[in-house]
């Protein structure tokens, strides 16, 4: 049968250093099985036709190469034929001509019977030619005496039968292996020496039995048969250890390797790796909502999809590549030679591809997505340990901001001592008072007056200077700073909106909000309290809602808004349109107004027609809900116009205003609250 997860199968494309190599060899085993066969007659082949023993000896010949004899490590199906010792005998006792004919008719049949590709069976055919051609050879120079047809050693001739079984082995095994060294993109050296003990001891004794089944083939046919039975035993008993050994190594469900086998080869590969210099790499993936599918159709379909993604996954790679399944849906990819993390980062995007075509099952087409987090040995860590914690990290950050392929970065690893360090430098700045606050105005796109400010959080660090959100929100979210943050962030903007307030500026001023900040039970109390304090009515607090803190828990997340709706603050949806919220979601929420975030509008200016019809039956779905529709990330009067055109009834961007200092709010928009044009 054919093994579902090889690639052997998939031919070289042509004037590859492989495709050369099997050629030339496919090439040297013809011609030497043509000239052989001149010494043939057609006499001589229908005589050798209506002998029985000719016959009985294919037989045993193709069931030999149907039942190979496989090692620990090696697939079931894969190692050293039993024909091995017919063939040889045939060698023996007829010569070159009748050996190679026979063994190159059972490799076609066998190649037919498990589904090889026919430059597989090809090759198979000429190199199991050639070295019964240099067997042979060594026969005939070490003892020249000898009559070829039919010959039977002497007890004293064995040594040079011994030479040329030795000489078959060693010429084989160089042929196979260095194709396979090719195939799979790796020094010779590293697949010429493994498990050459076994595969000389398991060879010493198929070849030791080629002398009996000649004495037996001059005495009876009959006797020939018999030594299936030795052989049945042997490969039996090598076939069950070869399936523990697989099945304590791979996953059951997919033929993938399992963590066990990954964790050895991994741990190998960074060794070699620490001896050559070179980088190994290790790619986590997880595929995105399939738990719906066997929630949905059960486990059994589900089942199915993973063994078709997992052979989608093996031809994705290169053959010196490991797949492995992890458990669930989560797998590893190891690559035991990676040149950087661009590389890494390419055969990710190849396999983010490969998985994002539909998968058809009982009538219905399956599309999921993946994640998938990237690192680098010795780049991002020191062993395979921390290799592996590191590509799980990336892993959950691509899942987090959806972006589907991430490499490790320290800044983002809640554990690493960048982090730790960030976290403590944070908090110290917290009790300090070293957060700030921006305010970017948004403004009214009809007469481009100011309607409103959002709040922006900034972190004075002591030595990189003024920090963005990108690079400490991720701190505050992942640790216990963030009631103090928005703690802060809600009296530092309170209360600048209470000095507005005094001097008559009533503008309503957002501020955002995590997950973790909404689905806190005190928020409320919080947000409530705030307010008192600062004298500031709840209309003139408007709380922003990021859509991905909606999708991560939209249960949680509907009551939370709810219970802040309560208090008589303003609630915008931020982000619109970067994730997979959806209108209907939408409709259920008692929101004020919907920010459509920059990516979003973006396509009303970029000329495609879908785009625009898009963005705009979005707004218009908004507005239908009763929500203003707010434009994001506008750049350009150009984009201001278009998104005016399409019912956004307010904007705001670095083309009306780029965030600033409190004190330069109330001067602005003086100076902008007569609608003049910016």
């Amino acid at each position: 049968m054919k093994d579902p997860i090889s690639t052997r199968d998939i031919g070289p494309r042509v004037g590859t250093p492989l495709w050369l190599y099997m050629a030339a060899a496919t090439a040297a085993g013809a011609a030497l099985l043509a000239v052989s066969s001149v010494e043939l007659g057609l006499d001589q082949l229908t005589n050798l036709a209506r002998e029985p023993l000719v016959w009985v000896l294919l037989c045993m010949v193709i069931l030999g190469e149907l039942r190979p004899i496989a090692m620990p490590g090696q697939a079931p199906g894969s190692g050293a034929p039993t024909s091995l010792p017919f063939t040889f005998a045939l060698v023996i006792f007829y010569g070159l001509p009748v050996a190679a004919l026979i063994q190159c008719v059972a490799t076609v049949v066998a190649g037919v019977a498990r589904g090889h590709a026919p430059h597989r069976t090809a090759f198979n055919g000429a190199q199991y030619v050639l070295s019964l051609g240099v067997a042979d050879a060594v026969l005939r120079l070490t003892l020249p005496g000898i009559v070829t047809s039919p010959w039977v050693p002497a007890g004293g001739e064995l040594v040079g039968v011994a030479l040329a079984g030795a000489a078959s082995f060693l010429v084989n095994r160089v042929l196979v292996l260095c194709a396979v060294a090719m195939h799979e993109r790796v020094p010779l050296r590293q697949v010429m020496f493994k498990g050459l003990g076994q595969q000389v001891y398991v060879n010493a004794v198929l070849l030791s039995l080629s002398p009996l089944i000649v004495i037996a083939m001059t005495h009876s046919v009959l006797y020939v048969p018999l030594f299936a039975f030795p052989l049945g035993a042997l490969y039996s008993s090598a076939l069950l250890l070869v399936k523990r050994d697989h099945q304590a190594n791979h996953d059951e469900l997919t033929g993938l390797a399992n963590r066990k086998l990954l964790t050895v080869r991994a741990r190998r590969e960074v060794d070699q790796a620490r001896q050559r210099g070179n980088r190994v790499g290790l790619l986590l993936l997880d595929l995105d909502r399939f738990k719906e599918v066997n929630d949905t159709l059960g486990h059994p379909t589900g089942d199915r999809l993973l063994q078709t993604l997992a052979r989608r996954l093996i031809h994705s790679v290169r053959p010196s590549d490991l797949v492995a399944r992890l458990g669930g849906d989560e797998f590893a990819i190891l690559l035991p030679q990676v040149r950087d993390a661009a590389a890494a980062r390419e055969v990710a995007l190849r396999l983010k591809g490969a998985l994002a075509e539909p998968v058809r099952l009982d009538g219905m087409d399956f599309d999921l997505q993946v994640s998938t987090g990237i690192a680098l040995y010795p780049d991002d860590a020191p062993d395979f340990e921390l290799l592996m914690q590191r590509a799980d990290v990336a892993m959950y950050v691509a899942k987090a901001d959806r972006t589907g392929v991430e490499s490790y970065d320290p800044g983002k690893d809640r554990n690493s001592t960048a982090r730790l360090s960030m976290y403590s430098e944070l908090r110290r700045g917290l009790a300090e008072g070293a957060l700030e606050m921006y305010y970017q105005p948004k403004v009214d796109l009809a007469d481009e007056r100011p309607v409103g400010l959002e709040a922006l959080a900034r972190w004075r660090h002591p030595v990189r200077g003024l920090l963005t959100p990108d690079e400490f929100m991720p701190v505050v979210e992942h640790s216990n700073l963030f009631r103090a943050f928005t703690g802060q962030v809600l009296d530092i903007t309170l209360a600048r909106a209470a000095l507005w307030r005094k001097q008559g500026q009533t503008l309503p001023v957002a501020i955002n909000l995590g997950v973790r900040e909404l689905l806190d039970p005190d928020l409320p109390e919080t947000v409530a309290a705030a307010l008192r304090e600062h004298g500031v009515p709840p209309n003139q607090l408007v709380l922003e809602i990021s859509e991905r803190t909606l999708i991560e828990d939209p249960d949680a997340a509907t009551a939370a808004v709810g219970r802040l709706r309560a208090l008589g603050v303003g609630l915008t949806l931020d982000d619109f349109g970067t994730g997979h919220f959806t209108l209907a979601q939408l409709a259920g929420l008692p929101l004020d107004e919907v920010k459509i975030h920059e990516s979003f509008t973006a396509r009303l200016v970029d000329g495609t027609a879908n785009g625009h019809t898009v963005v705009r039956g979005a707004i218009a779905l908004v507005r239908a809900l009763g929500m203003r529709a707010v434009a994001e990330g506008v750049q350009s009067r150009e984009l201001a116009e278009a998104a005016l055109d399409t019912g956004c009834q307010s904007a705001q961007g670095h083309y009306f205003a780029r965030p600033m200092i409190a004190r330069d709010v109330m001067t602005w928009v003086a100076a902008h609250d007569t609608g003049t044009p910016v």
